[in-house]
């Protein structure tokens, strides 16, 4: 038996910190995911995309859900604030596996991402998340980007996987808000509607959804639960208000492939050391500029050492 997680506001796709050598950074990451705790976030990701999953080998995999898992708990908050492991494969034996290691190591839910390459169609995707379900032994959010894996997971797919007990969400990054809002109008109740992009988080909450799995929050946690929090409550002048001044900071988060943008943003704001695996680079000049002159502009560069705050 699993225990359904409450999967509502601002919830964060965490990026995974590592040494100049490329190794995992674990007292980094611990400090960020502290941090995270620290300004009320509603849930973690731990090895999403942001998280730089492809390139981390599946040891790594467990060590990173496992940190998260213990942050959590010395704090208290298990089953208060979920943290929902990235278990997605284009194998689905894998997504099992994974998925079940996950289980064992204390993760609240599995974010299992569509199948990329491989493509597989409508009646594949469906038996591929059914599988992951019955064996998973993890609630599952499916997670829904065409953009990165070359096949949609249409609304009528996911209503009928709606209906199975442990398929408990979606991430949705179609940028396709007519799809989205069937899935709002038509889905089970219980079944969460997350946004998979910041900038799509005020639209898809206005229609009714039910929070993001945010890059943004990884920079900035306690905007994102306000910004939830606002839309959740109706307060949407505030929400847009929000939305509108961070919006540039959404946007540069994904000037090229994300997680470089928000690594280097993290670095110009001490949080942690610009490192990424090949294929991953870390921001070229050019793009990092732009990126410090949003930060200046949301005043969150640290002030220079003998600088007057």
């Amino acid at each position: 038996m699993t225990t359904t997680p409450v999967l509502t506001g601002a919830i964060t796709a965490l990026v995974t910190p590592m040494n100049a050598d490329g190794s995992l950074d674990e007292a980094t990451l611990v400090a960020l995911v502290e941090r995270q705790l620290d300004a009320g976030i509603n849930g973690l990701v731990p090895v999403g995309t942001t998280g730089e999953s492809p390139t981390l080998s599946a040891q790594e995999d467990q060590r990173v859900i496992a940190l998260t898992v213990e942050a959590v708990r010395r704090r208290s908050l298990a089953g208060t604030t979920p943290v929902i492991a990235g278990t997605g494969s284009n194998v689905t034996e894998h997504a099992i596996a994974y998925t079940q290691a996950a289980a064992r190591l204390g993760a609240d839910a599995a974010l299992v991402v569509s199948p990329y390459y491989n493509k597989p169609d409508q009646r594949m995707l469906e038996a591929h998340y059914l599988a992951v379900a019955e064996e998973g032994g993890l609630p599952v959010v499916v997670y829904n980007v065409p953009g990165r894996t070359g096949g949609n997971v249409a609304a009528d797919t996911l209503m009928r996987l709606a209906e199975h007990p442990r398929i408990v969400g979606v991430k949705e990054a179609s940028a396709n808000l007519e799809q989205i809002m069937t899935i709002v109008r038509d889905r089970p109740a219980g079944f969460a509607v997350l946004s998979g992009d910041d900038s799509w988080t005020l639209p898809i909450m206005g229609v009714g959804g039910d929070g993001v799995i945010s890059v943004a929050s990884n920079e900035v946690p306690e905007v994102m639960v306000a910004l939830c929090d606002a839309a959740r409550r109706g307060d949407m002048a505030t929400a847009r208000d929000i939305h509108y001044r961070h919006l540039d900071l959404f946007r540069v988060n994904f000037i090229t492939t994300s997680p470089s943008p928000v690594k280097a943003a993290m670095a110009e704001m001490g949080l942690l050391t610009d490192a990424l695996r090949m294929p991953m680079l870390p921001l070229d000049e050019a793009n990092r500029e732009q990126v410090r002159a949003v930060l200046a502009e949301l005043d969150l560069l640290p002030t220079p050492a003998g600088t007057a705050a």
